[in-house]
């Protein structure tokens, strides 16, 4: 009798295990995704973000999920990689979507806006301050899901052929710049320019254009933008925080498993942390070696960042105006902006301003 109790048993392990296994397999299948971005490969602070970020998927779902990613026109030009994915030609992206402020000018609250955020206060609004669900109202629109996957924190201000001593030194300055700041550069006399990457050394070099911003000192040195524009100015005013963003197909997104959608928001935000970590790491050595091959850091004039203030205002109050999405958007972002600094004022900035001041080499 216990035998036969035990193969009975045995024989109903088997035909649950037969019947569980199928199951399985059906809630684990194999996905392939192809994630394109806006980044060359030498870029490895992006594009080596974008990268670990696939990774990390593929190790959370046991090589299940794979995402395939794709350096800045390998799949489509970097300047179509919104429309690719709202369209379904690729599943997601990698990107600053505050370069497709011409499609939609309310993208720029997913990057950052001029006078914003920094990049703690731009991911608690998106996190826990509602920002993530206007956002993402916004992106239902064009089919996409939007997640935070990385930022650069505030950027510097670019790379100057000469002095920038008042706003008149503005005027009629042709500046690669894009997104809102360009806007905002525009209602102060300058030629705001669209240039990509590799195209700003020799722009530089020859005089088309009269200064670039980038990103920052280890992504600037890249370019050796020192070497022909020597006058370095801080701070990027125009994107308090530099978020990255991973647009998302819907309906691609919608088909994910529970657990596959588990494991990309966790690689999404393990990323958010780390590019930002990698940054503050590689920032320091990189501003001191640019400052040693002749790089003359400034600050922008109180002037000329007063009237940027003053600009930036009027122009979101114009965009508010003109578009819906925006309008939306921006009391939350103001509110948010406002209790931020009544609060960092307190006890962050003192501190860090004391210190700053004090710590010696």
């Amino acid at each position: 009798m216990q035998r036969r109790a035990f193969l009975d048993k045995t024989a109903m392990v088997g035909v649950l295990g037969a019947i569980a296994a199928p199951a399985m397999a059906q809630s684990t299948p194999s996905i392939k995704w192809r994630m394109s971005t806006s980044w060359p490969k030498s870029l490895d602070t992006m594009y080596g973000s974008a990268e670990h970020l696939c990774k990390r998927v593929a190790e959370l779902t046991d090589g299940k999920f794979q995402i395939q990613c794709f350096a800045g026109g390998e799949v489509v030009p970097p300047a179509q990689n919104m429309e690719a994915v709202s369209n379904g030609t690729i599943e997601v992206n990698h990107v600053l979507a505050s370069a497709f402020v011409g499609k939609n000018t309310a993208v720029a609250f997913d990057t950052g806006l001029p006078f914003g955020l920094n990049a703690r206060q731009h991911n608690a609004w998106m996190q826990f301050g509602g920002g993530m669900q206007l956002v993402r109202e916004m992106y239902k629109k064009m089919g996409i899901t939007n997640f935070v996957c990385g930022n650069v924190g505030v950027q510097m201000g670019g790379w100057y052929r000469k002095q920038i001593k008042s706003v008149a030194d503005l005027k009629g300055l042709k500046m690669r710049i894009g997104g809102i700041g360009g806007m905002v550069l525009s209602k102060l006399g300058a030629v705001p320019q669209q240039i990509p990457a590799a195209d700003i050394y020799p722009s530089l070099e020859k005089g088309t254009i009269d200064a670039a911003e980038w990103i920052g000192p280890y992504d600037d040195a890249k370019l050796g933008l020192n070497k022909v524009a020597p006058f370095y100015y801080a701070p990027g005013w125009w994107e308090g925080s530099a978020s990255i963003t991973a647009m998302v197909n819907s309906k691609a997104w919608d088909a994910l498993p529970p657990a596959y959608k588990a494991a990309f928001e966790c690689a999404c935000n393990e990323q958010t942390m780390k590019m930002i970590a990698d940054y503050d790491n590689r920032n320091p050595e990189a501003i001191k070696k640019l400052v040693g091959q002749g790089a003359k850091l400034s600050y922008f004039p109180k002037p000329v960042m007063d009237a940027a203030f003053k600009a930036s205002n009027e122009l979101m109050n114009e965009l508010s105006e003109a578009n819906p999405d925006f309008k939306a958007m921006l009391p939350s972002w103001l509110k948010y902006r406002r209790d931020q600094a009544s609060w960092f004022r307190v006890a962050e900035a003192e501190l860090d301003n004391y210190t700053f001041a004090n710590v010696t080499k």
